[in-house]
């Protein structure tokens, strides 16, 4: 074998333990930063025990709704347009309990207002029907359509039971459920950040 062979050979060993080498330390960096990184999340522990959800709503546009996830039920956040704002006024003779004063779910004192919030145009509500624990949908288009009334001006309907709520989680007069929508204890961190899960310390 001549020496050049044998220099090449010797070359292309090396080549390989050093790209083995470094790839398997890449696994090994992988490995350690994973769980390193996870530990900034709040376990999922932690989340069923109540830990407090951060929610950037910056991109929330109105008529929109998201939901996030706090001890186990969802939490809608909706920005409402002002449109839908001032439906809100008009139909406080058809609902069951307008100034949230029912005890079953406490409202908390900054969403005792027609729109239960502490933002008008910004409503955060568990999206959990007070009546059998469902999950009421979206019927956020006015006007009549199946299991709603023709004058219908925007809202949530419980397909379960036919329980209706507006878009500030009052529920409607003559309907199983027998409270409005939850309303959870949240504050604003920022102008566009959210902190669901605690209220704000005086």
């Amino acid at each position: 074998m001549s020496e050049a062979t044998v220099a090449a050979s010797v070359d292309n060993s090396r080549r390989t333990w050093l790209i083995t080498s470094a790839a398997m330390g890449g696994v090994g960096a992988a490995a350690v930063a994973v769980p390193f990184v996870s530990s900034f999340q709040p376990s999922e522990r932690a989340k069923a025990a109540g830990a407090a959800v951060e929610v950037d709503i910056s991109t929330l546009q109105p008529g929109e709704k998201r939901v996030v996830e706090w001890r186990g039920k969802p939490v809608w956040i909706m920005r409402r347009s002002s449109e839908q704002l001032a439906a809100l006024e008009k139909i406080e003779p058809q609902l069951a309990d307008p100034t949230s004063e029912r005890k079953a779910y406490p409202t908390p004192e900054y969403a005792k207002n027609r729109h239960r919030s502490i933002k008008p145009e910004v409503f955060v509500g568990v999206g959990i029907c007070t009546h059998l624990g469902c999950s009421p949908g979206d019927k956020f288009t006015p006007g009549p359509q199946p299991s709603l009334p023709d004058d219908w001006v925007g809202g949530f309907l419980c397909a379960c039971h036919g329980s209706t709520f507006d878009l500030a989680g009052r529920v409607f007069k003559n309907k199983p459920a027998p409270d409005n929508l939850e309303v959870p204890p949240h504050y604003y961190t920022s102008d566009t950040t959210l902190l669901i899960g605690e209220e704000k310390k005086a």
